[in-house]
C-alpha cells in the first residue's frame, strides 16, 4: 500500500471521535497487518479540535485560509495599510473560530480547556502566516498543533499523520448530516453571547497591544524630552557662564587699555626729554 493510499483510510481515521480513534486503528491495522497503519498516531486534543473544525466548518477555515494567502501577499508586497486591515481581520477571526472550535467540540461532549483553546488558536494563527502550515491544516490530518512566528518556517510535515498530507484536503461533513439535537433557545443565546464575548475579548486585546505600544512611544518620547531639557539647561548655564566672563575680560580689556594709553603718555614725555637734552 503505498503512503498516498493511505490517505483515505487516514481521513477517515482522524474524523473520529477523539475515544474511537485508537481502537478502529488497531482494528484497521489488524485487518489488513499494514504496520504503517499502526504507526498512525493519535492526534492531540487541540490537533483533534482543528481537524474536527475543517471537516465540520470548513467555510470558517477557509475563510482563515483566505485571510492568510491575503496576509502574505501584503507582506510581500509591502502594502502596509492591506496589511494592517488583514492583521486586525486575522487576530478577530482567529478568536471567532476557535470559540467555535470549542462550541464543535462541546457539541460532541469534549470539554475544550483555555490552554487547549490557545493551542487551537496558534494553529489557526500558523496558517495564516505559514503556507506549509495552511497545507496541514486543511489536510485534516493533524497529529499536533502548530505555531509560528512569521519569520521562520513551520515543520509542517512533522506535525501531520503522513507526509503525503500535504496538499490533501479532508472531506467536510455536511451540516445536514449531524445526529445532534438542536440546543436549547437558552443554550443557543448563551453560545452566542460567549462567540461574541470573544470576539470582543479580541478586539480588547488588540486594543491594549495598541495603547501599550503608544504608552511605551510616549514614554520614550518624554525620556528624550527630558534629556534634551537637561542638556538645554546645561547649555543655558554655560552660556550665562561665558557671558560673565566676557564681562569680567571686557572690564580688564579696559583697565589694561588705559594702562597703555597712560604708558603711552609717559613714553612720550620721557622720548621728548630724551630729544631736548641731545
Amino acid at each position: 500500500m503505498a503512503d498516498e493510499d493511505l490517505l483515505p483510510l487516514a481521513d477517515e481515521l482522524y474524523a473520529l471521535p477523539l475515544a474511537a480513534f485508537t481502537p478502529a486503528r488497531d482494528k484497521r491495522a489488524k485487518e489488513t497487518k499494514d504496520t504503517r497503519i499502526k504507526a498512525l498516531r493519535k492526534p492531540s486534543l487541540a490537533a483533534w479540535v482543528v481537524n474536527l473544525l475543517v471537516r465540520h466548518e470548513t467555510e470558517q477555515v477557509e475563510q482563515v485560509l483566505a485571510i492568510g494567502a491575503g496576509l502574505r501577499a501584503a507582506a510581500e508586497g509591502m502594502d502596509a495599510k492591506q496589511l494592517r486591515e488583514l492583521t486586525k481581520q486575522r487576530r478577530q477571526l482567529t478568536a471567532a473560530v476557535t470559540t467555535r472550535a470549542r462550541a464543535v467540540a462541546r457539541e460532541r461532549g469534549v470539554r475544550v480547556t483555555e490552554a487547549v483553546a490557545d493551542q487551537v488558536e496558534a494553529t489557526l494563527t500558523a496558517a495564516i502566516l505559514d503556507q506549509g502550515a495552511a497545507e496541514a491544516v486543511r489536510s485534516g490530518l493533524l497529529v499536533t498543533s502548530l505555531a509560528a512566528t512569521g519569520v521562520d518556517a513551520v515543520d509542517a510535515a512533522a506535525a501531520v499523520a503522513l507526509p503525503s498530507a500535504l496538499g490533501f484536503e479532508a472531506a467536510p461533513v455536511s451540516r445536514e448530516l449531524r445526529v445532534v439535537p438542536d440546543p436549547e433557545p437558552e443554550e443557543a443565546e448563551r453560545r452566542r453571547r460567549e462567540e461574541a464575548l470573544q470576539a470582543a475579548r479580541g478586539t480588547l486585546a488588540e486594543a491594549q497591544h495598541d495603547h501599550a505600544a503608544a504608552a511605551k512611544q510616549v514614554s520614550k518620547l518624554e525620556a528624550k524630552a527630558l534629556q534634551l531639557s537637561a542638556e538645554l539647561e546645561e547649555a543655558r548655564r554655560r552660556v550665562a557662564d561665558l557671558e560673565e566672563k566676557a564681562e569680567e575680560l571686557d572690564e580688564e580689556l579696559a583697565e589694561a587699555e588705559d594702562a597703555r594709553d597712560e604708558a603711552a603718555g609717559e613714553l612720550a614725555e620721557a622720548q621728548a626729554a630724551v630729544d631736548r637734552l641731545s
